[in-house]
């Protein structure tokens, strides 16, 4: 079992930057591919971001293609995601989660394991 908790969430201006962190806890870490999702109020759950078990492969939601990044440092149990040029439509609650699914997924029903969320505002 893997325990996921976000954060590095806040109040940003648009076109800003925010790096949010997830930290992972329990056995085999690595083995999982991660990926980042967000909801806004009112709204669906949407995918944003996945990374493979080794970090070789990744893959964006269109929306946010170009401006954000994901990455992972397997020796410290941690995935990020490197926000930039902010949008206030970017405003939601964030959260990570891992998956067995090689080597990631878009569909948040092929996800095992989920974080609290951390929330990000984006003013304009």
């Amino acid at each position: 079992q893997v325990q996921l908790v976000e954060s590095g969430g806040g109040l940003v201006q648009a076109g800003g930057s925010l790096r949010l962190f997830c930290a992972a806890s329990g056995r085999a870490f690595s083995s999982y591919a991660m990926g980042w999702f967000r909801q806004a109020p009112g709204k669906e759950r949407e995918f944003v971001a996945t990374i493979s078990w080794n970090g070789d492969s990744t893959y964006y939601a269109d929306s946010v293609k170009g401006r954000f990044t994901i990455s992972r440092d397997n020796a410290k149990n941690t995935v990020y995601l490197q926000m930039n040029s902010l949008k206030p439509e970017d405003t939601a609650v964030y959260y990570c989660a891992a998956t067995w699914v090689v080597p990631g997924t878009s569909n948040g029903y092929e996800y095992d394991y989920w974080g609290q969320g951390t929330q990000v505002t984006v003013s304009s």
